[in-house]
C-alpha cells in the first residue's frame, strides 16, 4: 500500500492538486487541460493511455496506480 501512496503522492504533485486517478473523466481533464495530452481513442482510457505512455511521465503514472490493487 505505500507504493500506491507514494505513486498517487507523486501523481498530485505533477497535477498541482489532488484528483481520483481512477476516475475517467477527471483524468482526461487534468491530462487536457493542464498537459495538452490529447490521448488516442481506444476501446478503454487504460488502452489510450498505454498507447500515449512515451508522452509523459504522468500517464506511466497513472497506469501505474490504476494496475497496483
Amino acid at each position: 500500500m505505500a507504493n500506491k501512496d507514494f505513486i498517487y503522492q507523486r501523481l498530485c504533485i505533477y497535477a498541482g492538486k489532488e484528483f481520483d486517478p481512477k476516475n475517467d473523466q477527471q483524468v482526461l481533464e487534468m491530462l487536457r487541460y493542464q498537459f495538452n495530452i490529447q490521448l488516442p481513442q481506444r476501446a478503454s482510457i487504460n488502452e489510450s493511455l498505454e498507447a500515449a505512455i512515451s508522452d509523459h511521465e504522468i500517464i506511466s503514472l497513472i497506469l501505474n496506480y490504476r494496475n497496483s490493487d
